[in-house]
C-alpha cells in the first residue's frame, strides 16, 4: 500500500474543504471497496477523508413520508432497526443478508450505493422502493442516481448525507447469492406501491435496472400467469465464471415469479 494522509472529518463542511484542498482525495465510509483496492495498489490517493466522525450520519429516523437512513448507518444497524422492521421490513431483510457479520458491522448503506457495485444489494432497494438520495447539496431521485457500473450521478466531491425511503409493507427481495462472497449473482426486489408494481434487479447486469415489461404486466394483473410469456434479454446481462448471461436472464424471471407468489400468499 502506498503512503497517504488520513484525516477524520468532524463535519460535512470540513470534509468538503479537505477534499477541495487536496490534489487527489477520496472519502472513506465502510472501506470494503477502497481499502482492498489500495492494498492491491489499484487506488493510490494522497488523502483519505474518514466520514465516520460526522454527527448525524448514522441516524435512522421516522419522518412524515417514510424512513430517513443516514449514509453511515451500517448494514447491521439497518437490519436491526425497529423503525425499518416496522415500516420497511423488506429493507431490514435485505440488509441482514449482506455478506457476513463482520461485513454487516462495518459496511455502510451510503458507501454501498455510492460505489454502485453491480452485485451489491442496496441499489435494488433504492431503485425498487423509489428512494431519494440526499447529499450535501441536493436530492437525487433513484431513477437518476445509478448510471453505469461503479458510476453514479454524484460529483467527485459530493457526499451522501442520507437515503429517504417511503414506508411500504408489501415488498419482497429474493437473492441468488454467490456462495463464497454472498454478493448477488441475481437479486430481485418487487414492491407494490399504490397501484404500481416496481421491480429492480441487481447482480444480473453492469448496473441495477428495472424490469419494465414485467412491471406493466404485474400492475395490470398481479399473478404469475401474467408474466409467463415474458423474458429478459440476455445480451445485456453479465457473463462471467459464476454464471452465463443466459442463466442470469432465466434466473431473473424465476426470482420474479417467486416474489409474486410470495407476495400473493400474504
Amino acid at each position: 500500500m502506498y503512503s497517504f494522509k488520513m484525516e477524520r472529518a468532524e463535519s460535512l463542511t470540513s470534509a468538503l474543504e479537505r477534499f477541495g484542498d487536496s490534489d487527489d482525495a477520496v472519502y472513506l465510509a465502510g472501506g470494503h471497496t477502497l481499502i482492498p483496492a489500495m492494498k492491491q495498489r489499484l487506488r493510490a490517493p494522497e488523502d483519505v477523508i474518514d466520514l465516520s466522525g460526522i454527527p448525524g450520519l448514522r441516524d435512522i429516523l421516522v419522518t412524515q413520508d417514510g424512513i430517513e437512513i443516514g449514509a453511515m448507518a451500517t448494514h447491521a444497524a439497518v437490519a436491526g432497526s425497529a423503525h425499518v422492521k416496522t415500516h420497511i421490513p423488506v429493507l431490514a431483510d435485505l440488509a441482514g443478508g449482506i455478506g457476513d457479520r463482520q461485513v454487516r458491522n462495518r459496511g455502510t448503506i451510503g458507501g454501498s450505493i455510492a460505489n454502485n457495485d453491480p452485485a451489491a444489494d442496496y441499489p435494488a432497494a433504492v431503485l425498487g422502493l423509489d428512494a431519494r438520495i440526499v447529499t450535501d447539496r441536493r436530492t437525487i431521485a433513484s431513477g437518476d442516481f445509478f448510471k453505469a457500473m461503479f458510476e453514479t450521478a454524484l460529483e467527485p466531491d459530493e457526499i451522501i448525507r442520507a437515503i429517504q425511503f417511503p414506508k411500504i409493507e408489501r415488498a419482497a427481495y429474493l437473492k441468488f447469492p454467490n456462495p463464497a462472497s454472498r454478493y448477488a449473482m441475481v437479486g430481485v426486489l418487487i414492491a407494490c406501491i399504490s397501484d404500481e408494481v416496481r421491480i429492480a434487479i441487481t447482480g444480473a447486469a453492469p448496473s441495477v435496472f428495472r424490469a419494465a415489461d414485467f412491471e406493466v404486466a404485474l400492475s395490470e394483473s398481479f399473478s404469475e400467469s401474467s408474466i409467463s410469456e415474458l423474458t429478459l434479454p440476455s445480451d445485456t446481462m453479465n457473463d462471467d465464471i459464476h454464471a452465463s448471461a443466459d442463466y442470469r436472464a432465466h434466473l431473473c424471471k424465476v426470482l420474479i415469479g417467486r416474489g409474486v407468489q410470495m407476495l400473493s400468499d400474504h
